[in-house]
């Protein structure tokens, strides 16, 4: 068993053409040495940033760890706060991020190795 403390992982800021808006950064909590099965990240949003429309190719759980966030598809657009769980479907086009009151931390748990497409520029 190995215990993991989130407020002891150091932030990675990510520079990546997908968001948009403010600072994103990323905390790998399990290492894929650990567990080669699926990917998970807590992701913080500065107020206002987001990610672009995309998809995945393997399914998405998204948990809400602190602020306000918006999760869209092509069908709905939702205000998401602290101990909301979202399913994203593979292949579901969507996009996610903080309010421009908020920001916004989520835990993001896909496959191991699945990919994401970029949707827009």
């Amino acid at each position: 068993m190995r215990v993991i403390k989130i407020n002891e992982i150091e932030k990675e800021l990510i520079d990546s053409p997908l968001f948009k808006g403010g600072q994103v950064t990323r905390q790998p909590l399990v290492p894929e040495d650990i567990s080669p099965n699926f990917s998970m990240h807590m992701i913080n949003f500065d107020k206002g940033a987001k990610n672009k429309w995309h998809i995945h190719d393997s399914d998405q759980v998204l948990i809400v760890t602190a602020g306000k966030g918006i999760v869209a598809t092509e069908e709905e657009e939702r205000v998401v706060e602290e101990g909301d769980v979202i399913l994203v479907s593979a292949g579901e086009k969507h996009w996610h991020g903080a309010t421009t009151e908020s920001d916004f931390s989520h835990i993001s748990l896909t496959a191991a190795g699945s990919k994401l497409t970029q949707l827009e520029e």
